[in-house]
């Protein structure tokens, strides 16, 4: 089975290189811009009402990826899918951002943790009541955190 993902916009960001962004998009204060291509901006038509929102996007400079990684917080090798790494085998990111404002097609947000020129796939509300869940364990990261 293939299947196609579109771009509908792109992340703005000061960050040219992986090494220079932020870790997670929790743990940054950067403001950025989200610029949607004009053919979906009608799609943003309500979505000043939410606070934060979720960015899915390509990591396009990600080019490698291994299935056992060692992540920034260990010492150890886990496997991929148990850490945060960009080095995936889809090379999928999602953040959730502060949505500062919206002016036509581009959103200013903060909590940038991508690099300039981010392939931008979706965009969706963070809504607590869906997205938060109480009691989550954190595998290998207790303690860590």
């Amino acid at each position: 089975m293939q299947f196609e993902l579109k771009r509908i916009g792109v992340i703005h960001t000061s960050y040219a290189t992986r090494q220079e962004a932020p870790i997670q998009s929790k743990l940054s204060d950067a403001v950025g811009k989200v610029e949607v291509f004009d053919k979906y901006a009608v799609g943003l038509d309500d979505l000043e009402g939410f606070s934060h929102i979720i960015l899915l996007y390509l990591l396009h400079l990600s080019t490698n990826h291994a299935l056992k990684v060692k992540p920034f917080l260990d010492d150890e090798e886990r496997g991929v899918f148990a850490t945060r790494t960009p080095a995936r085998p889809n090379n999928i990111g999602l953040s959730v951002v502060q949505l500062l404002e919206r002016k036509d097609n581009i959103l200013t947000i903060k909590g940038v943790d991508m690099i300039e020129s981010t392939p931008l796939l979706d965009i969706k509300p963070y809504v607590p009541v869906f997205d938060c869940q109480r009691n989550a364990k954190i595998g290998w990261l207790e303690g860590k955190l």
